[in-house]
């Protein structure tokens, strides 16, 4: 039996949003298709993907950097001014472009299913992109994979 590929399994031509749609619109329209996520589209090419997970930073109290004061100074633990930072943009964030994972790990229509499953594993992602050159051409959830399983 011949492998399943990410084309067999993805869902095609997914709903796309422009990285100035307002955090609002983009909730609404998840809502509405009753989707995880969104690929960010600038000029025909995929510049982020906005996820549930993002738009719920809108709802997560942000907390200060965790830091120590020594000698009559401050020392901030590492990496939490930068976690600090983003967790701010988010908060408040306007528009998608806010609040979008840029780069995001992405597979070609010919990546083998077994391949895509290890790296959601791996890296902890419920959906991934699937791309032709630079456009987008489907995306595959965690959901696409466990219905490939069941066969």
């Amino acid at each position: 039996m011949t492998e399943l590929v990410a084309r067999d399994i993805m869902t095609a031509d997914p709903v796309t949003v422009s990285p100035d749609l307002s955090v609002t619109d983009a909730a609404h329209l998840m809502s509405e298709r009753r989707i995880g996520a969104l690929p960010v589209v600038e000029k025909g090419v995929m510049v982020g993907l906005v996820t549930e997970g993002d738009l719920i930073m809108q709802d997560v109290r942000v907390h200060f950097p965790t830091y120590l004061s020594l000698l009559g100074g401050y020392v901030f633990a590492p990496g939490a001014n930068e976690r600090f930072e983003s967790s701010l943009r988010k908060a408040v964030a306007a528009s998608v472009s806010d609040v979008m994972t840029r780069e995001p790990i992405t597979v070609t229509a010919d990546a083998l299913v077994s391949d895509i499953a290890t790296l959601m594993v791996e890296r902890d992602i419920a959906r991934i992109p699937v791309m032709d050159g630079g456009s987008v051409v489907g995306i595959i959830s965690k959901s696409d994979i466990v219905r490939s399983l069941a066969g």
